[in-house]
């Protein structure tokens, strides 16, 4: 069983930046795909971003291609997501999840965190 625990998340004015992190609980992190999801109130789930078990390849939604940036270090067993030119329909709850290649953790997340709020304010 991964435990993940996000942290980072608070209030940010609009077009400020943030960075979220998500720390895994075990050594085999470097074998699993990670994603970043995120739900407004009232809205579905949203992919966010996704990253390769090596790091070397990355994926994004459209609303946040070129304003956000995952990242990874396996030596510290977490994943990251950087998030600028931040706007109020950025506000979510993000929550990271892990899986076992980067198709499926955005299918069937094998684990989840328990989410992080970020609010934008305009």
């Amino acid at each position: 069983q991964v435990q993940l625990v996000e942290s980072g998340g608070g209030l940010v004015q609009a077009g400020g930046s943030l960075t979220l992190s998500c720390a895994a609980s075990e050594r085999s992190f470097s074998t699993n795909a990670m994603a970043w999801f995120r739900q407004a109130p009232g809205k579905d789930r949203e992919f966010v971003a996704v990253i390769s078990g090596s790091g070397s390849r990355t994926d994004y939604g459209d609303s946040v291609k070129g304003r956000f940036t995952i990242s990874r270090d396996n030596g510290k067993n977490t994943v990251y997501l950087q998030m600028g030119s931040l706007k109020p329909e950025d506000t979510a709850v993000y929550s990271c999840a892990a899986g076992s290649n980067s198709v499926a953790v955005r299918i069937r997340p094998r684990y989840w965190g328990q989410g992080t709020q970020v609010t934008v304010s305009s």
